[in-house]
């Protein structure tokens, strides 16, 4: 089991590697001075990003819980 916790604490780290990345991509938009559509529309397309990471991030999570439970 030990080796699911450490597959799942890497795939919990790229998951948060990708949280990290958006919030970079979000500031650096902010920063660029765009108008409220393009920034609305820069921001819509890292929401789903986001979101992807998160999940990523949250599977990872469950797979170093699910091996400790089971280890």
């Amino acid at each position: 089991m030990e080796i699911l916790i450490w597959s799942g604490a890497t795939v919990s780290l790229a998951g948060l590697a990708g949280l990290v990345w958006c919030i970079i991509k979000v500031a650096r938009a902010r920063r660029s001075g765009l108008s409220d559509d393009d920034l609305r529309s820069a921001i819509q397309k890292v929401v789903a990003l986001n979101m992807a990471a998160l999940f990523v991030s949250v599977i990872g999570l469950m797979m170093v819980i699910l091996g400790i439970f089971l280890g």
